[in-house]
């Protein structure tokens, strides 16, 4: 975005989910083996080379960056005026 408009960043990112009453002992061993999974050397190279970074976290940190993410791209779409059609 920054090429283009200066000062301002977009970013796109990726994540597992679960259903909302999935047990948190299936979240945390998703969680455990989805992010050793993610700190493997060949899977870190592999997404830098398709331009990724790799964010491993745990569930509440992800929680957090959809929040933080739709209360910022809200602001932007009601900024815009878009509507769904």
């Amino acid at each position: 975005m920054a090429e283009f408009v200066p000062g301002y960043e977009s970013t796109s990112w990726l994540g597992i989910g679960a259903p909302k009453n999935t047990p948190v002992e299936i979240v945390d061993k998703l969680n455990k083996e989805i992010n050793a999974g993610l700190a493997d050397p060949n899977t870190k190279a592999r997404l830098a080379d398709l331009g990724g970074t790799v964010l491993a976290g745990s569930p509440a940190d992800f929680g957090k960056l959809i929040a933080e993410e739709t209360e910022k791209w809200a602001k932007v779409v009601k900024f815009s005026g878009a509507k769904a059609d």
